[in-house]
């Protein structure tokens, strides 16, 4: 029997990770945009919030991005 929704490949599972990841990142734009000259707590609370969402999407895009082979060294400069 041939299923009819078959599992989607890695390179779509990455497409979509970055996708989310790109999402989390325009909420964070979309927070800045509407931040007040001076923050209150709930500010505080809510950027630290998008900030986590975003690093997990990341790491999700990273994840996914290393299972279709595209790891990288470091970037960082010596």
């Amino acid at each position: 029997m041939t299923d009819l929704y078959p599992t989607a490949d890695d390179r779509e599972t990455l497409r979509a990770a970055a996708a989310a990841h790109t999402a989390a990142s325009q909420d964070v734009e979309a927070f800045l945009r509407r931040l007040p000259v001076v923050p209150d707590p709930a500010d505080i609370t809510e950027y630290a919030t998008l900030l986590s969402l975003e690093e997990r999407a990341r790491g999700e895009r990273q994840a996914a991005a290393d299972a279709v082979g595209l790891q990288i060294g470091s970037m960082e400069s010596e």
